[in-house]
């Protein structure tokens, strides 16, 4: 059996694109960060093993055929919501594969090693969910093996210090929630710091890694607030 992985993107042109940044460093630089992170959370997902097949979860139904997305299978992400959209990813691919991990494109210093753990975690009869919280409070993994109903999804509210918090209690009284370590996840620009220092301290990062780590030194030069 197979675990799906969803790398949630937006796409240049058709989609805002990381705002809160974009109003630090621009946005060309804060579209340029999305491309290249997501370039590199896709090939730590490629090179997880035949056992995890990514797919991009695209913001936008008429960008599916875009150019940036065609290296794995495409999902429409839904109208609606962020939680109708988990949803309806998490839905669909657990349809197709039994075992769904989610993630973003603003965690890029995710590894492989972390990939496999979650897999493992949805191996474990007592852990049917397992979750990496994000340090803004959040959650930049999120997995599972049993279907979740849409109100559960629809009644957290995202982007609040408790977010993570909140999906952990809703799902509490079905199963145990496995946990994955916090990473920082970027939303604004202050977390970019922080990201170069953990791609930094990567033993093995991967080639898509090492170029976001030198995006990062030649940029952050350029970005008023760093």
């Amino acid at each position: 059996m197979t675990t799906a992985l969803a790398i949630f993107v937006k796409t240049p042109g058709h989609s805002p694109i990381k705002t809160r940044l974009a109003a630090s460093i621009g946005a060309p630089a804060a579209i340029e960060f999305h491309r290249v992170a997501a370039g590199a959370v896709a090939e730590v997902a490629q090179s997880a093993g035949t056992g995890l097949q990514a797919y991009w979860a695209v913001a936008e139904r008429a960008a599916l055929e875009d150019p940036l997305w065609q290296d794995l299978p495409r999902l429409w992400q839904g109208d609606g919501g962020l939680g109708a959209r988990l949803q309806r990813v998490y839905a669909t691919l657990l349809a197709r594969h039994g075992r769904v991990l989610l993630v973003g494109a603003d965690a890029p210093q995710l590894t492989r090693e972390l990939l496999l753990q979650a897999c493992d975690a949805l191996n474990r009869p007592a852990t049917p969910w397992v979750i990496g919280e994000a340090r803004d409070g959040g959650f930049w993994l999120f997995g599972g093996r049993v279907p979740i109903a849409a109100a559960v999804w629809q009644g957290v509210r995202y982007s609040q210090a408790d977010t993570a918090a909140q999906l952990r209690a809703a799902l509490h009284p079905a199963g145990t929630i496995a946990n994955l370590p916090a990473l920082t996840d970027v939303d604004e620009a202050a977390d970019l710091d922080a990201l170069e220092d953990t791609l930094a301290a990567l033993p093995s990062p991967s080639p898509a890694q090492r170029g976001l780590r030198q995006w990062l030194a030649t940029r952050c030069e350029t970005f008023d607030v760093i």
